[in-house]
C-alpha cells in the first residue's frame, strides 16, 4: 500500500504568512497531478482511499485548507473565504508542478467547499485546472443548509474521550450515507484531536464561523451571481456529483448547471445526502472513470 508524504507550502493573506500542509501520494516525479480538496470542516485525510486508488496514475496532492488539520490558522479569521483559499491553491499548484515535464496543469477533485474553490480556480483565465470534479456543491447554496453549517462549525464542543467525540461526528454526519463502523471510526479520527487537558475537540479553527455569520441576504445574492459567472466561464471537462438526498445542492440547481457553463456530466449517488465521501469502491470508480477517461 502506498504511503503519503507530509509536506507544506508557505502562503500569504493580508494578515500575514501561513503554512498550508498537504499530503502527497504516488511517484513524486509524476507530472500528472490530481489535487483533492475537502469540505469546510474536513481534512486532507478524507481522500486517503481515493488517493491510494489513483496514485498509480497520478501524484495525488491533498491539502489541509488553512485553518484545518495540520495547517496553520489565519491571524485574522475574516479571511476564511473562497478568494483566500483560491490564492493558497494557486501557490500550492505552482509548488507541485514546478519543474515538471507537464504543462503546469492539474486535475481537480473538490468536495463541497473544495468544489467551490475548484470552480473559481477553473474559471480564471489561464487556469491550471484541466479536468474538474465537483462533489455536491453549486452556485446556489440553500440558505437553511448554510445557516446550519455556520452554527455547527462555531460551537466549541469538547468531549471527555474519543468515543464520545466519534459518536458526535457520526451523528452530525449522517447525511454522508451508510458506512461501516470502521469507516465511521476513520471519518471521526481524521477530524478529532486531543488537547493539553485530555479532552477531544474538532481539528479546526472555530474562527471559520466568522465569515458565515457576516453573510447578509444581499451578500448571499452577490455571491450567488459571482459563482454563476464563474461556472459559466469554465471550459474544461467537468463531472458534477450530487448526493440524491442533498440539502445543499438541489436537483434543480444541478440540472441548471448541466445546461450551462462546462455542461458537465451529472452522476447522482443514491441514498446519500451532503456529501458523498468517496471512500468506497463504487464511488471511487465514478471519479476514476471520469478522470482517467475509461
Amino acid at each position: 500500500m502506498s504511503q503519503a508524504r507530509l509536506k507544506s507550502v508557505q502562503c500569504s493573506s493580508p494578515a500575514g504568512l501561513h503554512r498550508m500542509a498537504y499530503k502527497e501520494w504516488g511517484d513524486p516525479a509524476n507530472p500528472r497531478v490530481l489535487v483533492c480538496v475537502h469540505g469546510v470542516t474536513r481534512v486532507a485525510d478524507d481522500f486517503d482511499q481515493l488517493a491510494q486508488a489513483l496514485c498509480g496514475h497520478y501524484r495525488v496532492v491533498c491539502p489541509d485548507v488553512v485553518g484545518r488539520g495540520r495547517s496553520q490558522r489565519l491571524r485574522d479569521p475574516a479571511y476564511y473565504t473562497v478568494p483566500q483559499y483560491v490564492a493558497d491553491m494557486v501557490t500550492l499548484v505552482a509548488r507541485v508542478t514546478q519543474g515538471d515535464d507537464g504543462d503546469g496543469g492539474v486535475h481537480w477533485f473538490g468536495t463541497s467547499m473544495g468544489g467551490l474553490i475548484g470552480m473559481v480556480l477553473a474559471a480564471l483565465e489561464d487556469s491550471p485546472v484541466r479536468k474538474l470534479v465537483i462533489n455536491d456543491i453549486g452556485p446556489v447554496l440553500d440558505q437553511g443548509a448554510v445557516q446550519r453549517i455556520g452554527e455547527y462549525i462555531g460551537q466549541d464542543i469538547r468531549f471527555p474521550d474519543f468515543d464520545a467525540g466519534a459518536a458526535y461526528v457520526r451523528t452530525v454526519s449522517t447525511s454522508f450515507g451508510p458506512h461501516t463502523d470502521e469507516e465511521w471510526f476513520k471519518l471521526a479520527s481524521d477530524v478529532l484531536r486531543q488537547d493539553a487537558d485530555g479532552q477531544w475537540t474538532r481539528h479546526y479553527d472555530l474562527g471559520l464561523a466568522q465569515p458565515f455569520r457576516a453573510i447578509t441576504p444581499q451578500q448571499a445574492a452577490l455571491d450567488e451571481a459571482a459563482l454563476w459567472a464563474a461556472w459559466d466561464a469554465i471550459s474544461c471537462p467537468t463531472l458534477l456529483v450530487r448526493g440524491e438526498l442533498s440539502d445543499l445542492l438541489s436537483h434543480a440547481t444541478a440540472q441548471e448547471m448541466c445546461s450551462r457553463g462546462p455542461k458537465p456530466r451529472l452522476v447522482e449517488i443514491p441514498g446519500v445526502g451532503h456529501a458523498p465521501t468517496f471512500v468506497r469502491a463504487d464511488q471511487i470508480a465514478v471519479a476514476r472513470d471520469f478522470l482517467l477517461g475509461y
